[in-house]
């Protein structure tokens, strides 16, 4: 799938990814295949105690490797208290992922609301970008980011509404990340969507080890496959590859100032 890419300003970015979980193959392996790609830099996203502790240690050992700290919806019920401890680490870049998943309802949805809630405080307390994840909940979401106010840097990941809800996150400054549903031929919504954002608010990210792009859709994921969400990107904008890869990739450092420049 190309060349690597040594420069991480153009090369492929992932912006959430759970290496965590390699769905059994080594994670040296899944890292290197990333590179060989040309994916230059990922975020590996924690989201409970657990498993951002795991991101952190990914990190503390890659160059190039980011982590997070954040309680899913789906975990909400153990408590923000959980992953607190772990925002001092110098290997967090962004709160997150958080948000409100009313699909499965694996927590209640009030402590799924006031955890939400508490973590966008955490983030304007520490000044540190917001990765949301919501999931048959607009309202709700938009009802908190609303009241508690939105981070200067908050990103939608694995976007998946249509142009109204994506008109509404960029009215009010957010990035959109596309994930591999928009390789997916019957997500047309999600493909206005995708069109309708600006090229400086748009991300790519795998959510790897989940939602894996055609041509590897019901497959495990991985971040070498963020090359396919772009390419995706790329044809439904009618532009090149190149210059989605390009503007992803800066505006994943405008959104996460920890990457660099």
């Amino acid at each position: 799938m190309g060349d690597v890419t040594t420069n991480a300003t153009t090369g492929y970015t992932d912006t959430h990814c759970h290496l965590y979980d390699t769905r059994g193959v080594a994670q040296d392996d899944v890292i290197t295949a990333a590179h060989a790609a040309g994916v230059t830099t990922m975020i590996t996203v924690g989201c409970d105690a657990t498993t951002t502790a795991s991101a952190i240690d990914t990190a503390s050992r890659y160059d190039g490797i980011y982590a997070t700290a954040g309680l899913h919806p789906h975990e909400a019920k153990f408590g923000v208290d959980t992953i607190v401890e772990f925002l001092d680490d110098p290997h967090v870049i962004a709160i997150g992922e958080c948000g409100l998943d009313y699909y499965y309802d694996h927590s209640p949805r009030s402590i799924q609301r006031d955890v939400f809630a508490a973590q966008i405080q955490l983030a304007h307390a520490r000044g540190l970008p917001l990765i949301v994840h919501t999931r048959d909940a607009w309202a709700d979401t938009f009802d908190i980011l609303a009241a508690e106010g939105m981070p200067e840097r908050t990103v939608f990941h694995c976007f998946t509404g249509g142009p109204q809800e994506a008109q509404q996150c960029l009215d009010l400054g957010a990035y959109l990340s596309f994930s591999g549903i928009v390789s997916f031929k019957s997500a047309t919504a999600l493909h206005d969507a995708a069109r309708l954002c600006p090229i400086d608010r748009l991300l790519a990210e795998t959510d790897s080890p989940y939602l894996a792009p055609v041509p590897h859709r019901g497959r495990s994921n991985q971040p070498a496959y963020v090359t396919y969400v772009v390419q995706a990107l790329a044809g439904l904008r009618d532009t090149t590859t190149d210059s989605v890869r390009d503007a992803t990739s800066a505006n994943a450092r405008l959104a996460f100032p920890a990457l660099g420049p």
